[in-house]
């Protein structure tokens, strides 16, 4: 129900299929990663305590993205740093995929929403390199 991308041993991505149910708060990720993904799980009536985020100084080097498949199916094909296919995977309605390093490109396969999460501000034409698939 989850399932980590790798290549050289450095995780591309992180998938979470709608399967995953676990109780409590579930963190899939490393306190070092500029995207932090985690699942809740409580009960009615539990109350998480009111908070406010304090102003922290971050350094982001690579924008990481969140997808969250709402409706339909996508198929993701993973790429190494030098544009080279690797891998694919397809997700379907409730999957949620944290992508982290490398290279990805995506299909359409049904009829797709999903909600995109990233860093900004975007960087418009200095944000990302494009290359034809493999």
């Amino acid at each position: 129900m989850v399932e980590k991308i790798t290549h050289n041993s450095e995780i591309l991505a992180i998938i979470v299929r709608k399967e995953f149910n676990n109780e409590g708060i579930n963190f899939f990720t490393p306190n070092d990663y500029s995207q932090q993904l985690a699942f809740m799980n409580h009960p009615a009536g539990k109350e998480i305590q009111p908070h406010i985020h304090k102003k922290v100084h971050r350094e982001v080097h690579y924008t990481q993205e969140t997808l969250f498949i709402r409706k339909g199916k996508l198929r993701v094909d993973f790429y190494s740093d030098d544009q080279k296919y690797l891998d694919s995977r397809t997700l379907k309605s409730g999957d949620v995929i944290l992508l982290i390093k490398g290279g990805h490109g995506f299909k359409v396969l049904d009829d797709l929403e999903m909600f995109e999460v990233k860093q900004g501000p975007y960087a418009g034409d200095q944000d990302k390199i494009k290359f034809l698939p493999a």
